[in-house]
């Protein structure tokens, strides 16, 4: 039987489009209300009196208390795949959800999608709403709303340790969710129509809705994969100095940092932005950040910051130094684990505004936190996901020679087509199928979640996304994956990438003969996907054939000699700059075909 593959938080979205209001029924002449006056559910109860709320029927709650512990207070506002949101100001025992039914909501705002902040009770939840757009259109959508005690943690927004009873607490792990669905960001809208939820003893409970803005004016010029949660130092009181390397220069400067998958909030006490000189030693004194017009920022659990634009000229070919001091106890951190890169650890002390680098006397091969950095203008970005291959595993520590770094090279020097930033979102071990790192909890995995569970993240919330190069799927047939259910996984990436308008472009599978997993049974599955890819006219907007590029013409399951690192697995220098050289840039352009 075929497994069925599903995405971030179980959803896909957008129907249709334009239609006249007249046809849509008398009900639809309703006013919209804001969501907060048609809330009629109670989810939160303090330990004290936990029957004061019954979420699901049945007598059960989201405990304030550890809602707070994880940062999301009462009147909190995080931010979660581009979109702030706000937690109900509902005290404790008041009504602070509503129960989806097809109620009209008051939302506006033009943008390139609608964030649910959602859970569902009785089991998974799903139904058929409706937007509404200011020039009297409308389209349809399809929200899904995992359980709250049963679906995903790979995709939850938060997650908490118990819940509450009637009786008190219980050991569980009650979840939210944040979901997307897209929007025509060229109009807008003027109210949402929920779904109505079909399934006896089901609900759809909607805690807040926001249109999420398009990043408009922004270029995603470097960024990196949270990877997973594991134990650090324990950091205290002390200052991580990141060595990135943008691809794409601009006059103005924002930077944004991601607490997924943690649990606890982290409190960023100041940061800074610089051009690097050498090791950890800036070219000039170090510019300070804000978020918000404050110097620091607290990350509510599973949430993220971006800073305020800041007038600093990101130079091509130039490094740069962005260091946060991180003032309490650190014990783990989301990160992503592979860095290539030397970064830097300093003594205890807020050295974020150190001109020089005397105080950072340790290293780390990481980059905790720091998820990404935008350039302003620009005309937007590539996004390659993939895994240790695009990660740049084997390359020379902190030479930027992965390929993604020679194609933002080669796409900087000509001037045929736009010259895209290029952001890597590779994460070593990472599939498309299954989730390496389960996506909750303190974990030495750093593998990911899988690329389905992981796009709405790391593709269609990134900064100005224009075309996404889907480059997995060795790690899959490598562990047992079948090539059909390969080729599924990446038709639907393809499917939801361009339901966003993003081009989606796939490459076929590096060959591997001579690493231990690279049996004939491997290779045969793995030709099968080429073979299907190839052949696939209408999934993708293009294909890019990296195994003829790199495969040995005299033995094709296994890499030319001179492109192997040595481990038959990963491409050497030389194999990375010829798949650079080998992609026809005008494959990385135009618009989604139609169809997809």
């Amino acid at each position: 039987m075929r497994r069925q593959l599903w995405g971030p938080a179980l959803v896909l979205a957008l129907v249709t489009s334009a239609a006249s209001p007249a046809s849509a029924g008398a009900a639809e002449e309703r006013e919209p209300r804001p969501l907060r006056e048609l809330y009629d559910n109670r989810a939160v109860s303090e330990d004290d009196r936990p029957g004061a709320a019954d979420f699901d029927g049945q007598g059960r709650s989201l405990p304030a208390a550890a809602l707070r512990a994880a940062g999301w207070r009462v009147g909190a506002r995080p931010t979660v795949e581009g979109t702030r949101l706000d937690w109900p100001v509902s005290r404790p025992g008041r009504p602070d959800n509503v129960r989806a039914d097809g109620q009209r909501v008051a939302v506006e705002g033009r943008g390139d999608a609608l964030t649910f902040l959602v859970a569902g009770t009785g089991g998974e939840a799903t139904g058929t709403g409706s937007v509404h757009y200011r020039d009297g259109g409308h389209s349809r959508y399809r929200l899904t709303a995992p359980d709250w005690r049963t679906g995903p943690l790979a995709t939850k927004a938060v997650a908490l340790p118990y819940l509450n009873t009637r009786e008190g607490g219980v050991k569980d792990r009650p979840r939210l969710y944040v979901v997307t669905v897209p929007l025509d960001a060229r109009r807008t809208v003027e109210s949402v129509r929920l779904p109505h939820v079909r399934g006896f003893g089901r609900a759809l409970h909607i805690f807040d809705l926001r249109v999420r803005p398009a990043t408009e004016g922004w270029t995603g010029s470097w960024s990196a994969s949270t990877a997973g949660l594991p134990e650090v130092g324990p950091w205290l009181d002390q200052t991580l100095r990141l060595v990135v390397h943008p691809t794409k220069a601009g006059p103005t400067v924002r930077v944004r940092l991601s607490n997924t998958f943690a649990g606890a909030p982290v409190r960023v006490g100041s940061a800074t932005v610089a051009v690097r000189a050498k090791d950890a030693e800036p070219r000039s004194e170090p510019v300070p950040l804000a978020f918000g017009g404050r110097r620091g920022a607290v990350l509510p659990a599973g949430a993220e910051a971006v800073s305020d634009p800041l007038d600093f000229a990101v130079e091509e070919g130039a490094d740069l130094l962005v260091s946060l001091h991180l003032p309490g106890s650190v014990p783990s951190v989301p990160l992503h684990d592979k860095a290539v890169q030397k970064s830097y650890l300093s003594t205890p002390g807020d050295h974020a505004a150190d001109s020089d680098g005397a105080a950072y006397t340790g290293t780390v091969g990481t980059w905790p936190l720091l998820t990404g950095v935008d350039v302003g203008g620009g005309p937007g970005s590539v996004v390659v996901l993939g895994d240790s291959i695009t990660e740049g595993v084997r390359t020379t520590e902190g030479a930027n020679r992965r390929w993604t770094d020679a194609l933002a090279r080669r796409l900087r020097a000509q001037d045929r087509v736009p010259r895209y930033g290029v952001l890597n979102q590779g994460i070593s071990a990472n599939r498309v199928l299954s989730d390496r790192y389960p996506g909750d909890g303190v974990s030495a995995d750093t593998g990911g979640v899988s690329a389905l569970n992981r796009l709405d993240r790391d593709l269609l919330a990134q900064t100005s996304a224009r075309t996404v190069v889907l480059f997995e799927g060795i790690n899959d047939v490598r562990w047992g994956a079948g090539a059909d259910e390969v080729v599924d996984g990446l038709r639907q990436l393809a499917s939801r990438a361009r339901a966003r308008g993003v081009r989606a472009v796939v490459t076929t599978l590096a060959p591997c003969e001579g690493e231990s997993r690279c049996t004939a049974a491997v290779d045969a599955e793995r030709t099968s996907v080429n073979r299907a890819l190839r052949a696939d006219r209408h999934s993708f907007d293009a294909v890019l054939d990296f195994d003829r590029v790199l495969r040995d013409p005299d033995r094709p399951a296994r890499m030319l000699p001179a492109y192997d690192s040595g481990d038959h697995l990963h491409p050497g220098e030389a194999g990375l700059q010829a798949l650079a050289d080998a992609v026809d840039l005008g494959e990385l352009t135009g618009r989604p075909r139609a169809g997809g």
